[in-house]
């Protein structure tokens, strides 16, 4: 059989350094564990424009939908921000997500208990924390119609439309239900019933696709900002929590801070399988191009390593060795490895991205 493919799109910024060491993990596996991919390379975001004036060429597409997994560094800088808004870095991802329907994005919020302190909520609320957000990302807001900015009497007016279907909804349901089975079968799903017709369209299809198809596991519902709030008060209260594009975006991103930097957190934005099938999949770290820090070697690489290991987990099948490389972050970070995201102003000097990496390596040769 052929060997599994990746094709990496490392992208702008902090993407390059990041992924720099994802190659090198990649490399590891190959070598120490037998698992050897074909990988091969492209561009998206900022660095496709400058050199196809396009965030996303069309035959880079072309590689995504045919590989097995795409890992994705991040897209964007401030010398694009005066591009028109079809030729932003950002239209490439969402170009991405929407030609290879990638409905279901898994967005987990882990806390490791080394790092328990350094979130802004206190140990006892985030000590242990394991939560998966299930977002749904190629319907909702985001995409609906119309939408646009349009001139009525003398001001204008800016329009994007909420939209879902039955369909829609019912997918990304199954996977968050799914997903659960294999954690503590709980799933909350999230959204606005009380104020919007597709909330209450949501509710209901969640509801029926619960009572038809997933009736052990335990599902609740709740307004998304009540979701918000509790997130904050408690989050160890949830499991699974499934919810649309525009609140999932918020709602992640909330639960995000709540492990103490985005710098930790991957993400895999999945889609229907194929024919040998794995899914379509796209894995990319939570965090942004971070143009300010770019070349200096200041980078966190573990959200994009983390990245790696749900690709191994949801794409390869490969459940024991995504656990092995997430311990090994574990025990870096127990060792009190620290990139400078992970510092505090007095808490001693920061390690570089390439060093965080060789750390990495070094526990996954010990597990060995």
């Amino acid at each position: 059989m052929s060997n599994p493919s990746l094709l990496i799109l490392a992208g702008d910024g902090i993407g390059p350094e990041v992924m720099a060491e994802v190659k090198r993990v990649i490399d590891w596996y190959g070598t120490k564990r037998d698992m050897v991919f074909d990988v091969s390379e492209d561009l998206v975001g900022g660095c496709a424009y400058d050199k196809h004036g396009t965030p996303l060429h069309d035959d880079t597409m072309a590689k995504a939908q045919e590989v097995d997994a795409v890992l994705l560094g991040a897209v964007g800088g401030p010398q694009y921000d005066d591009l028109d808004f079809s030729l932003k870095p950002e239209r490439g991802l969402l170009r991405l997500r929407k030609e290879m329907d990638l409905f279901s994005n898994l967005r987990p919020a882990q806390c490791f208990d080394a790092l328990a302190d350094f979130s802004s909520l206190k140990r006892d609320v985030v000590a242990g924390l394991d939560i998966m957000i299930v977002r749904e990302l190629t319907s909702g807001v985001y995409f609906g119609e119309p939408r646009g900015i349009h001139t009525e009497g003398n001001e204008r007016v800016g329009i994007n439309t909420q939209r879902y279907t039955e369909s829609e909804i019912a997918r990304v349901a199954r996977s968050a239900f799914e997903l659960a089975r294999r954690r503590s079968n709980k799933v909350c799903s999230m959204e606005k019933a009380n104020v919007m017709e597709s909330g209450v369209l949501w509710r209901q299809v969640v509801t029926e696709v619960h009572q038809k198809e997933y009736q052990d596991v335990e599902l609740s519902h709740m307004y998304a900002d009540a979701g918000a709030m509790q997130l904050c008060r408690w989050p160890k209260q949830f499991d699974v929590i499934v919810t649309d594009n525009l609140f999932g975006d918020l709602l992640s991103d909330a639960a995000a801070m709540l492990t103490g930097s985005l710098g930790m957190l991957p993400s895999a934005s999945l889609g229907l399988p194929m024919a040998n099938g794995r899914p379509k999949a796209l894995y990319e770290p939570v965090h942004g191009s971070a143009p300010d820090i770019a070349g200096q070697g200041k980078a966190n690489p573990i959200a994009c390593i983390l990245s790696f290991a749900m690709a191994l987990r949801y794409s390869f099948d490969a459940g024991s060795e995504a656990d092995r490389l997430e311990q090994a972050v574990e025990r870096v970070l127990a060792d009190g490895a620290r990139t400078a995201d992970l510092l505090g102003p007095e808490d001693g000097t920061p390690i570089s991205t390439t060093v965080m990496g060789d750390r990495i390596l070094a526990a996954l040769d010990a597990s060995l």
